[in-house]
């Protein structure tokens, strides 16, 4: 107990106990290691530069929540709400298809399952909840379930994140999320369909054909930002933190120019929004950046190495040790930080046991974003009770169904690695 790395922790952890931003804590923590290790204060200061200068790949974080909230404002969302409903609302339980469908498509825009929520939670749960059709706490659950597709599909900021720990490539780990995202959302709408015959949700009176060419025109500019972004990535014209920008740039040209609803005070809002969220998450990106460097001079990922390598472990059953760790660790910490802390622990052996990490990647992602709805303390839990107003314990009960739905997707992807690296190997990864 009295060595600098653990006194760090604890210092870190009661920081945190206390209410102090994970990031500031991390920094908080680091620099007392530093202090008590009798090493220079200003490499804190040296690990946060040298670490953000090097990392071009962060551009895009901002850039994807700033053409986020531009849909948001822009009421883009709306227009995919109806395009959903045409394809899917006919059938039983239509209402919660469309929730998640439109969360798929919204999953080619934003990157970020709050940015999801915020964008259209509201919207859906008044849809579902109108005249009495769904229970509050059902809406409120399928809601919340469906916002988590946003970061498997690509674009996605929790890869962008994992990209600058592990080195790989940001355009790989997108397509490799792209089977395992539709494999979420295929379990999300058999628990949906199962509920709704169980409960006799209503059925939507289907749209006439004849109105089908105006909704699609009406959408067609939103649909069409997942076609250009994914394109111009593998087609080379651009990288992903290019194809952020031209998100961005996308998302105000169309809300100017074709929809003709955002005013210089919604962009200016959006502007404000974007940077707070961003300043938010470059924090806690510095804070591990310190950290890491602590852990790295305590040797902590190769004494983790070692402690495997004794139990002699294959890596299916790596991989399953990794799946029950990161969803506990999910329950409890937010996304970004196990990404930034826990991961670069595993990765060393990882690589090791020869998993390729793209595939070790998707499989991180996905863990953490069924830790987003699960209890006690998932984020997303919390942010949707708070839109909905519905009590917490009722839309954790009418979560759960969907979280063991996703855990059977988890167990697909973490035991045929093809779900996850069929399409990068398609359009030519090597791994």
């Amino acid at each position: 107990m009295n060595s600098p790395f653990a006194i760090s922790i604890c210092a870190i952890l009661a920081f945190g106990l206390l209410g102090l931003p994970i990031g500031y804590a991390m920094i908080a923590g680091s620099i007392l290691y530093l202090l008590l290790a009798n090493l220079d204060l200003g490499t804190s200061a040296e690990q946060i530069l040298n670490g953000l200068y090097n990392s071009y790949v962060l551009l895009a974080v901002p850039l994807f929540l700033f053409s986020a909230e531009l849909m948001n404002v822009s009421k883009m969302t709306d227009h995919l709400l109806r395009f959903c409903d045409m394809l899917v609302g006919r059938f039983r339980g239509g209402l919660g298809h469309i929730n998640i469908a439109q969360s798929i498509i919204f999953a080619g825009m934003s990157g970020s399952a709050i940015a999801d929520l915020a964008a259209t939670g509201r919207i859906s749960i008044d849809m579902m909840t109108r005249n009495g059709r769904y229970p509050l706490s059902y809406a409120a659950a399928i809601t919340a379930a469906s916002a988590v597709i946003g970061p498997i599909i690509p674009p996605s900021i929790p890869m962008v994140l994992y990209a600058l720990v592990s080195d790989a490539s940001v355009g790989y780990l997108f397509l490799g999320g792209v089977v395992p995202g539709l494999l979420m959302a295929i379990a999300q709408m058999g628990i949906n369909t199962l509920m709704a015959h169980r409960h006799n949700f209503p059925v939507e009176e289907p749209i006439p054909v004849r109105e089908w060419p105006g909704i699609t025109a009406t959408a067609m500019p939103a649909l069409l930002m997942p076609v250009i972004l994914l394109g111009g990535i593998y087609s080379g014209i651009m990288t992903p933190t290019e194809a952020a920008a031209v998100a961005a740039a996308y998302a105000f040209l169309v809300a100017v120019l074709w929809y003709r609803n955002i005013s210089a005070r919604d962009t200016y809002l959006a502007v404000l929004n974007s940077a707070r969220s961003t300043a938010s998450i470059g924090m806690l990106i510095a804070g591990a950046l310190v950290f890491n460097y602590v852990v790295t001079i305590e040797q902590i990922p190769l004494t983790v190495k070692g402690l495997l390598a004794g139990y002699d472990l294959s890596a299916s059953m790596f991989l399953v040790w990794v799946n029950v760790i990161l969803l506990v660790l999910g329950c409890l910490l937010e996304g970004s930080t196990i990404i930034l802390v826990i991961l670069p622990i595993f990765i060393p052996t990882a690589k090791a046991l020869g998993i390729d990490l793209v595939h070790f990647g998707v499989l991180a992602v996905f863990n953490i974003m069924i830790g987003l709805i699960t209890p006690p303390y998932g984020l997303l839990l919390f942010i949707i009770s708070a839109i909905s107003g519905a009590p917490l314990r009722t839309i954790i009960r009418d979560t759960m169904p969907f979280v063991w739905a996703m855990i059977i997707a988890l167990a697909i992807i973490t035991f045929v690695p093809e779900s996850v690296l069929w399409l990068p190997r398609l359009l030519g990864y090597k791994g």
